[in-house]
């Protein structure tokens, strides 16, 4: 009946069917059930292009993956050093576009290239955990390194090919480390956010604080700390007017917002420029978990270290805060001092 034994088993003949041709017939109803089920065009693009890289990582079709190439192409992504989160949707775009070949088109896979379609490399053990549980848990750059590093940023914003470029860096990363806003809540942030009035060195208004379960975004007024008001008001008047006007407080050439990933990218050029070591780097998240242990380590409360961080539990405050260890050490030093001199009457 056409049948012929492969290898101790039965497969279906060649049919001419191009697989990669099949597959990108698959992609492309894929994205067909983004755009019906009323994702926003911009999401699909961006699905559509995440999806285009993670086939690309491989050298057969998705049906064909084993868990060797799921593995190999993790370890490749981490060596390159793409962050958790960057790891995690990979994998969860292979996963879902490779649901939907099992869902759909199965039987003719069967039938075109004699391959049943199952699991393949996709198992229990080559998945990404969560971000926070592959992000460093130790302590957040110090205020030495920081200091230096901010130093070195400003130096080159008057030697900079782009003065405006670089200076809208140097104050766009001096942000989420003297106000403990979020690399999200930073690129959505305006112009009329910026309240230099509200309190004693003002505040920004957080329109798009993150949401919890489902909530909606959370506003919240972040202080301003050690002398951000000045930078933003120096940011302002002599940078912001060189760009286009528009209302975002940190904008590109177009006068768009930066996206979240641009901040990431700026940071990580300007750390290369300085030519510091792998073990002195930091993202801008750790600016934001430096900000909060560094103004606990100056004596604010806890509570208070909550409210700045926007936290709903004080659980998640704890887990941001990492005093290094000579301000453990020193808090235990003033505790026996206060205790022997409780004993010496």
């Amino acid at each position: 009946g056409g049948l012929r034994l492969v290898g101790g088993g039965l497969a279906e003949p060649d049919t001419g069917v191009d697989p990669w041709a099949f597959q990108a017939g698959c992609s492309q109803a894929f994205a067909r059930t983004w755009v019906v089920r009323g994702f926003a065009p911009s999401t699909v693009r961006s699905y559509t292009s995440l999806l285009a890289r993670v086939l690309g990582r491989f050298d057969c079709p998705v049906w064909a993956v084993e868990a060797d190439d799921v593995d190999e192409m993790l370890h490749a992504l981490a060596v390159a050093g793409l962050a958790a989160g960057t790891r995690r949707q990979y994998l969860q775009m292979l996963r879902a576009f490779h649901a939907f070949v099992v869902e759909r088109y199965a039987v003719q896979v069967r039938a075109e290239f004699g391959v049943v379609v199952g699991k393949g490399g996709l198992d229990r053990y080559n998945r990404v955990r969560h971000a926070g549980d592959d992000a460093a848990v130790g302590p957040p750059p110090s205020r030495e390194r920081l200091e230096a590093f901010f130093s070195f940023a400003r130096s080159q914003v008057a030697v900079a090919s782009d003065y405006r470029a670089m200076a809208r860096d140097y104050t766009m990363l001096r942000t989420p480390y003297l106000s403990a806003v979020r690399v999200g809540e930073l690129v959505r942030l305006d112009r009329a956010d910026v309240y230099p009035q509200l309190g004693p060195s003002g505040k920004l208004h957080v329109r798009f604080g993150k949401a919890a379960n489902a909530s909606g975004p959370r506003p919240r007024w972040a202080p301003m700390l050690e002398g951000l008001e000045k930078i933003l008001a120096w940011y302002l008047a002599d940078v912001r007017p060189l760009f286009p006007a528009t209302e975002a407080l940190f904008c590109d050439d177009d006068g768009q917002a930066l996206k979240a990933g641009t901040v990431r990218d700026r940071l990580a050029r300007l750390l290369d420029v300085e030519g510091v070591g792998w073990d002195e780097r930091f993202t801008p998240h750790a600016l934001r978990r430096a900000c909060a242990t560094h103004q606990y380590e100056r004596g604010m409360d806890l509570i208070a270290v909550q409210q700045l961080l926007g936290h709903r539990h004080i659980a998640s405050t704890m887990a941001y805060v990492k005093p290094s260890q000579k301000f453990v050490e020193d808090a235990w030093r003033r505790a026996t001092d206060s205790a022997v001199r409780v004993l010496a009457g």
